[in-house]
């Protein structure tokens, strides 16, 4: 029976993680004292949920939770370093911090250890969330206990909603360009500009130029998309950002 931390201090671990090809041993005192942490942890780094939706949701919204209060974001995976390290690479989750628990230490000190034998995991963490307050679990949302990997209470919008119902998300950013182009430059300046993250889309590397007419209509570059809305080039994204030429 999976039990609830809240109220109690983390547990008193040092984390083995590698930066620079270097060892650096990161203790749970370093990593949340006076601090305001969210923690998720997932089964498994490359894992198709947790690549896809868990680990993606947390970085998408790392803005808004830091604007709630949020001092870190962290991603907790019985994993080695190793691994965890090409993870963050791969995933180019820029806002969250990836720590490995290769030994399941801290996952074992918060009840969270479970047997994934059958699917060749071994020891792995169940899927949960947490915000940790100056080492204080404050708030966890550990997923249900059923067959296979639940995934429905420890997302990142389940914790937005736990700290602020009503704060406002981050805009939904897409950009199609290719290399050179100082229009392409130009749109991507005002998105940075306005503070905005957003996905860049390369002709010849991610999209064909038949894959973008059919996605956009046109066949130049930029082309922006803002909250499922097309907008268009950079003149016309310069119009809905209201700057002038």
């Amino acid at each position: 029976m999976l039990s609830s931390q809240e109220g109690q201090k983390v547990p008193n671990v040092t984390f083995r993680t590698r930066q620079d090809s270097q060892w650096v041993p990161v203790t749970t005192d370093e990593l949340f004292a006076n601090k305001n942490i969210i923690v998720f942890s997932l089964p498994g780094a490359f894992t198709p949920t947790c690549s896809s939706t868990h680990l993606p949701g947390y970085n998408e919204l790392a803005k808004t939770f830091f604007e709630n209060g949020v001092d870190e974001i962290v991603c907790l995976s019985v994993n080695d370093a190793f691994v965890m390290s090409e993870w963050a690479k791969e995933q180019e989750a820029g806002y969250v911090r990836l720590i490995p628990d290769g030994n399941g230490e801290f996952t074992a000190g918060m009840g969270m250890l479970v047997d994934k034998s059958d699917l060749g995991f071994g020891k792995r963490s169940w899927r949960y969330s947490m915000l940790v307050k100056d080492g204080t679990v404050a708030k966890m949302f550990i997923e249900p206990e059923e067959p296979g990997d639940p995934f429905k209470v420890s997302d990142a919008q389940t914790m937005l909603n736990y700290l602020n119902p009503e704060a406002a998300m981050p805009k939904l950013v897409s950009l199609f360009t290719k290399p050179g182009c100082p229009f392409c430059a130009r749109a991507k300046a005002m998105l940075k500009d306005r503070g905005w993250d957003y996905e860049e889309i390369v002709l010849g590397k991610d999209i064909t130029t038949r894959s973008l007419r059919a996605v956009t209509g046109a066949a130049t570059v930029p082309q922006v998309f803002i909250d499922s809305q097309l907008i268009g080039d950079s003149e016309a994204l310069a119009g809905y950002l209201g700057v002038k030429p």
